[in-house]
């Protein structure tokens, strides 16, 4: 009896580490870091440091929270543009790496076992290199004279660019909305391609031989089967996209231009800029606070489907 006492009692103590450890990691690098960057929304900028929100004095703690940054935020429209623009910009990426992520883990699920590997290698190779060097290597293809701007160039797709409204003129690729989505969606893509492919790989290809031997088309097979049973990877990969696109600041500083305004940057010039800590901070929590919000309705939504 002693014996199953401390066996039971061995599973729950390693039970509470299993689940402390991730939860502690959370608290440590996630939530501690917010309630400093919260407390600092809420204060005011002094000389050369951040003021205090909670003072004593003569026997009284008093608490000072400071609204002007937010009220600010809503005044200027160049902020409320800025959160539009990124929103805009991150929903384009994560549809460009869906539309180009998709068919490519297929093709990897439904590929030869023993080549799975070696197309795994590919998708992550450009982890192998520096980001940067990675991004400014997309400076040198879209300029003039570079291996990407000659075809298009020379096919006459720069026109259809302008037509379209994403690059200001033919020939001028760099420092536009065009740019900026090519190095967003050639960056995340992996992020998209590898939750794809570890839920369709996982697909049971009798539902599709089933679905075939009752008439259905290849094309409707796709559409009912395939599809709404790799909802879950694509709303993950859709996740692992938008969410880091939202406050992307290398990207858009380097490939972007004036029409590719994105909070990162507006984040960056209050910082660092204007040396304004608490209205960068408190854009950083509104920021965040768009990002949560949707997860946390969409995970609430799933968690009460579960339960019917």
């Amino acid at each position: 009896m002693a014996k199953m006492r401390a066996l039971l009692s061995g599973r729950f103590n390693g039970k509470r580490w299993v689940i402390g450890v991730p939860y502690a990691w959370l608290l440590v690098f996630f939530a501690l870091p917010f309630l400093i960057v919260l407390r600092i929304s809420f204060s005011e900028m002094e000389a050369v440091r951040v003021g205090d929100i909670v003072s004593y004095a003569d026997g009284t703690l008093s608490l000072r929270l400071r609204l002007a940054n937010y009220l600010f935020l809503g005044d200027d429209d160049l902020y409320l543009r800025a959160y539009l623009s990124s929103l805009r910009f991150a929903a384009l990426t994560t549809l460009g790496c869906l539309f180009i992520g998709y068919p490519f883990s297929y093709f990897m699920a439904r590929s030869k076992p023993s080549r799975q590997p070696l197309l795994m290698m590919l998708v992550m190779l450009p982890f192998w290199t520096s980001f940067l060097l990675r991004v400014y290597a997309w400076k040198v293809l879209l300029s003039p004279g570079g291996w990407v701007a000659t075809p298009i160039h020379a096919l006459g797709l720069d026109r259809v660019l302008a037509a379209m409204g994403l690059i200001e003129a033919p020939g001028l690729l760099m420092n536009t909305p065009f740019s900026l989505l090519i190095g967003m969606v050639y960056t995340y893509l992996p992020f998209m391609v590898l939750p794809l492919y570890a839920t369709l790989s996982k697909l049971d290809v009798r539902l599709l031989e089933a679905s075939a031997d009752l008439g259905a088309t290849p094309w409707s097979t796709f559409w009912r089967i395939t599809v709404p049973l790799s909802r879950g990877g694509i709303i993950a990969g859709s996740m692992l996209v938008f969410i880091p696109c939202v406050g992307e600041y290398v990207t858009p500083e380097l490939l972007g231009g004036p029409r590719t305004l994105m909070i990162g940057r507006v984040l960056w010039d209050e910082f660092f800029g204007n040396n304004d800590w608490p209205l960068a901070a408190a854009i950083a929590v509104l920021l965040c606070l768009l990002v949560l919000l949707p997860m946390g309705l969409y995970n609430r939504a799933q968690a009460q489907e579960a339960k019917r």
